[in-house]
Order: structure tokens, then C-alpha cells, then sequence
């Protein structure tokens, strides 16, 4: 079965973003709400989930449960976006709209991953 150039687009977006998580860790750990414990932890937790997912989403046997995968992280990392919304430095200079558009943009890579399940 052969799959689509976009999934393959979806997979290599996922998998840099992981791999950023490992090479600018500040970055991340800096837009994670307080509320979460252990900042270092999740952000390599996440960053590991997202090469993975990006990997696992060219196998075409498990490019299915990839993309579940991948709609279940986007919606664990959500609170994120909120927070960099609301904190001044979280939000890394970033205007507000830019920030308020990132929310709904979730909702379009969430249906991205889901035309793929």
C-alpha cells in the first residue's frame, strides 16, 4: 500500500519537531504550564512521541494508529498553547493574534491526522 506524499510531508514535520524538543530543550520547557510537573521530563516525553509518531506514520501497516497517535498528542499539548496565550513569557514575543491563531490551527492539524485513521 502505498501512501500519500502529504503523510510523508506530516511524518517529516512531526519528526523534526520531535527532534527540536532534544535540541533547544529551554525552548520547550519554558511553554509548559506550571500546573505540569517536571517540565525537562514531558518536554522529552513529547519530543520522543513526536519522532516516534512521525517515524511510525511511513509504516504503512501502523500509519493508522500513528495518526491517532498524533491526534491524542496534539490534544495533550493544547494547554500549551493556552498558556503561551496568557503568559507574557511564555509567548516568546509573539503577537497575540499569532498566538490565538495557533489554537485553531490544532484543531486543522488534528483533522490533517485524522483524514489518515
Amino acid at each position: 500500500m502505498d501512501l500519500p506524499w502529504h503523510l510523508y510531508l506530516m511524518a517529516m514535520i512531526y519528526t523534526v519537531a520531535g527532534l527540536n524538543h532534544f535540541r533547544s530543550p529551554k525552548l520547550y520547557q519554558k511553554i509548559i504550564p506550571p500546573y505540569f510537573p517536571n517540565p525537562k521530563l514531558l518536554n522529552q516525553i513529547s519530543g520522543f512521541a513526536e519522532v516516534t509518531l512521525g517515524i511510525t506514520l511511513m509504516i504503512p501497516m501502523l500509519s493508522n494508529y500513528a495518526a491517532w497517535g498524533v491526534i491524542a498528542l496534539l490534544v495533550a499539548v493544547f494547554p500549551t498553547h493556552v498558556y503561551m496565550y496568557q503568559n507574557e513569557k511564555a509567548a516568546m514575543r509573539l503577537p497575540k493574534y499569532v498566538l490565538l491563531l495557533r489554537m485553531p490551527l490544532q484543531l486543522v492539524l488534528i483533522y490533517w491526522a485524522y483524514i489518515y485513521t
